[in-house]
């Protein structure tokens, strides 16, 4: 089912009553298709500007219905291709409305944050090597993620997406409270030729394009019986995949309690490369993991601008700085670094 597409998003739309009572009912209605029937009153625990989410009891447990901005617009359709694809590592939707950016889903369980493992090192391990092996298999189908609207971030066209990113003053919030400073903009700009040439090296090291997260930590995957299944694709592109540990690194090294260069981190990220010992040595592929971890926050950047893309300006709130924040981590070492970075 297909619906009219909704150009903005933001807490006001989602508690709206009207938008809650039209999602709701669909959700209703989906349940009924499925053979599901509500058992109680709708919970609404998840509200941001660019999504947020209710859990639907039902006889035996609970679904949840989550909508999302137009910046995640590709998620619905993404979440039904995976479905397909790699079901056994992903949540399976229930039904979606693409035109209304909604999708219902079934309870996933406990999240890798909520059984504790977020503490142990080797959660995480096991964790990334999971997710090396999900990106691996949706390798064959990165030009269908693309069709389906999949934002682009493959290296070879970074280097233009930045160029537009540093030029945007709205993003940046130029001259205004938490925007980027002029003399941080001159650096990062006159540090793109290097950073064209890391894209270029990242582009041609052998390593394909798969689907990228871009915001995988311990509360976006579920954990059962050593099994690990993987949602939230709202931040989601096609790109290399070795981008995706950049948060999950700073994620990590909050949760263990460790500082930036600290042995385990790099143990965490030789356990996520070594899935990937086909396509490269394991230098080399710590060379091209390297080149991504520097890559990695104007990418970064660029996906808090898409995120915040129809959302109500004056809800973006606490987030307002996520661009520029991103933008000046360019220049930051970095979570493999001996010196502190962002966090």
């Amino acid at each position: 089912m297909r619906s009219e597409e909704s150009p903005t998003a933001g807490v006001g739309t989602w508690t709206d009553p009207a938008w809650r009572a039209a999602a709701l009912d669909w959700a209703g209605a989906e349940l009924e298709h499925a053979g599901l029937t509500l058992d109680g009153e709708p919970a609404q625990p998840h509200v941001y500007p660019w999504s947020t989410a209710f859990r639907l009891p039902v006889r035996g447990g609970a679904v949840w219905l989550k909508a999302v901005g137009p910046g995640s617009a590709h998620e619905p359709a993404l979440s039904v291709a995976l479905g397909g694809w790699v079901p056994d590592r992903v949540l399976v939707p229930l039904a979606i409305d693409a035109g209304r950016r909604l999708i219902l889903l079934p309870d996933g369980g406990r999240t890798l944050r909520d059984v504790g493992g977020a503490t142990l090192a080797e959660a995480w391990e096991s964790m990334l090597r999971a997710y090396a092996r999900l990106q691996l298999e949706l390798v064959p189908h990165a030009a269908e993620m693309l069709a389906l609207g999949v934002p682009d971030s493959r290296p070879d066209r970074l280097p233009a997406l930045v160029g537009d990113l540093l030029a945007d003053d709205d993003a940046q919030l130029a001259g205004r409270e938490g925007g980027l400073a002029p003399r941080i903009r001159e650096r990062v700009v006159a540090d793109l030729t290097r950073y064209a040439e890391l894209c270029g090296q990242l582009a041609d090291g052998g390593i394909p394009a798969t689907l990228q997260h871009d915001d995988l930590h311990d509360a976006n995957v579920f954990v059962s019986r050593n099994r690990h299944r993987f949602f939230d694709w709202g931040d989601a592109s096609v790109s290399h995949p070795f981008l995706s540990l950049l948060v999950t690194l700073r994620m990590a090294r909050q949760a263990l309690a460790v500082p930036p260069g600290h042995p385990v981190l790099f143990r965490l990220r030789d356990s996520y490369l070594d899935v990937w010992r086909d396509h490269g040595s394991p230098q080399q592929l710590r060379e091209q993991c390297d080149r991504a971890l520097q890559v990695g926050p104007l990418q970064r950047a660029l996906t808090w601008r898409r995120i915040l893309q129809g959302v109500h300006a004056d809800e973006v709130g606490e987030w307002a700085d996520a661009v520029p924040g991103w933008t000046a981590e360019h220049l930051a070492p970095g979570t493999l670094s001996a010196a502190p970075g962002r966090g």
